[in-house]
């Protein structure tokens, strides 16, 4: 089915800079936009580009507290932070450095998945992409994890605030997605959905099993925790048993989603061993799974991701390929021109084609439960915690 969408654009966003030698580097969002107009997708008729809304304080204090935001502004504005502030805010951190107009480019981070969500709400589309967003660390009153503030957990709020009753959050960076979780932990009217690295391997070190959401709302929070170097066909088997059947329940009238990609094997920062492949079937998956359940309704946006050439421009235009239904060949030749602005900008080689040659091939949990297989195990407990609360079999549904 297509669909308009509304893919969250600006330069500006590229000023949420922690300097050159972070992992969370600018550049992934301007070679991300980029290729996606050298692939023709920003000009394709049922794509429309929109700014960004100005910082709205009030916006922030939804989620985030008014001294935490205080703190950030700060941060902004001086290098001479407190050993006591840094520890209580989570600003001028080794994982969060404060810059310049870090409050500022922070905001429009927040502010552009909230327009993506106001984008659907408001009936204008049924899609929207913000590929700059998925800070889905940042908690209510300190930074974490590369984060600031909580723009997916504000898109989710957005909806709630405008009447939505049941709103799915699918979480597939390698990463837990700790801070939605927390926001949404004792709401029933949110399903917080994290495919993930074990955190016994990897921060934030939680998101297991048997964290099933608080005691107001038992079984909305589902995680599946996979063990590390994790492999295409695992990581769409775990999907595939777990995340279909528990939202054919749940029925969303909207899914939020956050489409990390530090889960490829190219990544620095995480163990799983996913290729772009992968992740382009994920998002298939997510996309089909709002024209099933919720009219197609569906906020995307990105999030980690850390292989800055070699994985995040291709993984994040495939997503806005994919949210306006115009998906794009796996075998398709990558642009020389953004191949040569890559070696002009960089040095280095850019990638050929938009795939890395993955077949997407998996065994689908009908054939059998293998309890020798640690993805297996993985998954069946992720199964065991949750399925009986929506009427489901853990072993055979």
């Amino acid at each position: 089915m297509s669909h308009d969408v509304f893919v969250v654009w600006d330069e500006s966003v590229t000023e949420y800079n922690f300097g050159p030698s972070h992992p969370m580097h600018p550049l992934r969002l301007d070679l991300t936009a980029k290729l996606a107009t050298d692939l023709g997708i920003f000009d394709h008729p049922r794509v429309h580009l929109g700014a960004i809304p100005q910082v709205d304080d009030d916006a922030l204090k939804k989620l985030h507290s008014a001294d935490f935001i205080e703190a950030v502004k700060d941060a902004g504005r001086t290098s001479e932070l407190s050993k006591e502030t840094i520890e209580a805010y989570g600003v001028g951190t080794e994982d969060v450095p404060r810059f310049d107009g870090i409050h500022e480019a922070s905001g429009r981070l927040y502010m552009g998945s909230i327009a993506a969500a106001q984008a659907v709400i408001n009936g204008s589309y049924v899609r929207a992409v913000n590929f700059c967003g998925g800070m889905h660390h940042a908690m209510p009153g300190k930074a974490a994890g590369f984060c600031v503030y909580n723009d997916v957990a504000a898109a989710v709020q957005e909806f709630l605030d405008n009447g939505y009753e049941r709103v799915v959050y699918i979480d597939l960076d390698a990463h837990h997605g700790d801070g939605v979780e927390h926001f949404f932990w004792d709401d029933p009217r949110v399903l917080t959905i994290s495919l993930h690295e074990n955190g016994r391997f990897l921060f934030p070190g939680t998101g297991f099993a048997a964290d099933i959401g608080g005691l107001q709302a038992a079984a909305s929070a589902m995680n599946i925790a996979l063990p590390p170097r994790t492999s295409d066909a695992d990581w769409l088997r775990a999907l595939d048993a777990t995340v279909p059947h528990v939202l054919r329940e749940f029925k969303p009238q909207v899914i939020v989603s956050q489409h990390g990609c530090d889960g490829h094997r190219l990544d620095p920062l995480t163990h799983l061993r996913l290729s772009v492949d992968a992740m382009r079937r994920g998002a298939e998956w997510v996309r089909d799974l709002a024209d099933e359940l919720c009219d197609g309704k569906w906020v995307a946006t990105g999030g980690g991701g850390y292989a800055i050439i070699d994985v995040v421009p291709r993984a994040w235009s495939q997503i806005v390929a994919i949210s306006a239904g115009v998906d794009i060949d796996p075998g398709t030749e990558i642009p020389q021109r953004w191949r040569d602005y890559v070696m002009t900008l960089t040095g280095r080689e850019a990638p050929i084609r938009m795939t890395d040659g993955g077949t997407n091939d998996f065994q689908p949990w009908t054939y059998g439960y293998d309890p020798e297989a640690d993805i297996d195990r993985a998954v069946m407990a992720t199964r065991k915690a949750i399925f009986p609360f929506y009427g489901l079999d853990p072993y055979y549904d």
